[in-house]
């Protein structure tokens, strides 16, 4: 049976999301992986609120060359490695996520980071 790993999101403008992550077989440890994943989201959202006005695009695309440079710097095989950061992302965004009854709509402006 896979482990999962629900998570809770919190957007700056109150928006909730949760998701249910599945999580990779090899996973050493489902708390590390949440805790890490929190650590890096709330990075994210104090530099974002330090540099101001920022593309959604320009912090999706700052986000896959991480993903891009620590694949290349893990040791190991770049076709392996290639394969397994593609598969982990296709597992994260194929996810279930429940956007909370409270949230503004997806269509009305807001904050969105």
């Amino acid at each position: 049976m896979s482990q999962r790993l629900p998570y809770r999101a919190m957007t700056t403008s109150g928006n909730q999301f949760d998701f249910e992550f599945s999580l990779h077989p090899d996973t050493a440890s489902a708390v590390n992986v949440a805790n890490l994943l929190s650590t890096v989201l709330a990075t994210l959202d104090g530099e974002i609120k330090h540099m101001g006005a920022i593309g959604n695009g320009d912090i999706l695309q700052a986000l896959a060359m991480a993903l891009a440079v620590r694949t290349r710097i893990l040791p190991g095989a770049d076709t392996t490695l290639h394969g397994l950061a593609t598969d982990l992302l296709a597992m994260a965004l194929a996810s279930p996520c429940e956007p909370g009854a409270g949230n503004v709509t997806a269509d009305s402006p807001r904050d969105l980071h």
